[in-house]
Parts: C-alpha cells; sequence; structure tokens
C-alpha cells in the first residue's frame, strides 16, 4: 500500500490534518503524521520534520499555512518526495512556484477527497 506525510497532522480531531490522518489509515495507507510537539496522532507514531520520518513517503499533503509550508518544500525534496497535495488554504503562487522549481509535483486539491472520502463524514 502506498505511503503519506500528513504535514500539519492534528490531534484535534476537528481539523482538517486529522481528518486527513483518519481518512488515509481507513483507506489503507502507511500515514506518517508530522507535527512538531505530538508523538501520537490518531493511534500513529507521529514527527517532528519529514526529514524524522524513517523512509520516504510516496506522497506528502500540506495541512499548514502558505507561509509555513513554503519553508518545508526543500526538505520534501531532500527526503526524496515527488509528489504532494497542497491542500485548501496551504496554497499560494509563491509555493507552488518554488515547489516546481525543486522538481516537486504540487496537487492543489483536498487530499482528503483525492481518496474518496467526503471530509464531512470524518465525524470529531
Amino acid at each position: 500500500m502506498p505511503s503519506i506525510a500528513i504535514i500539519g497532522a492534528s490531534p484535534n480531531r476537528q481539523k482538517f490534518g486529522n481528518k486527513a490522518v483518519r481518512a488515509y489509515v481507513q483507506q489503507g495507507y502507511t500515514v506518517y503524521p508530522v507535527h512538531p510537539s505530538e508523538a501520537m496522532i490518531e493511534g500513529q507514531k507521529a514527527y517532528p520534520t519529514i526529514t524524522d520520518v524513517p523512509r520516504t513517503p510516496d506522497f506528502a499533503s500540506l495541512y499548514v499555512p502558505p507561509a509555513i509550508g513554503i519553508t518545508l518544500l526543500d526538505a520534501l525534496a531532500a527526503k526524496g518526495v515527488t509528489t504532494m497535495y497542497v491542500n485548501p488554504g496551504a496554497e499560494s503562487a509563491e509555493l507552488v512556484a518554488r515547489a516546481m522549481e525543486l522538481g516537486l509535483k504540487p496537487i492543489l486539491a483536498c487530499s482528503i477527497r483525492a481518496i474518496g472520502i467526503d471530509p464531512a463524514t470524518l465525524s470529531a
């Protein structure tokens, strides 16, 4: 099964960074929640940065503001991530341009919907 790093994973079940963790686990993905200070999110070991994730995930999904996301792009590229979802609210023209400069493939879409799940069905 593919793997995904959820950048901006959250312990708050109402946030999309949490809903994404649950949705991808539900679909059988190996999920790497990335959060600077949480040890576990939804029963999954969390990692402080993408650099700390033990392998290169097949995808990354950004649930952070664009000003933070752009600072993470070099680390994502260095980790070998090639495809990343830039979720609504995480996008900016500058972030997308920089991602493409680094050879990343940004997908501007809700990563939860991309696997066929309506985020509204993931109750808190």
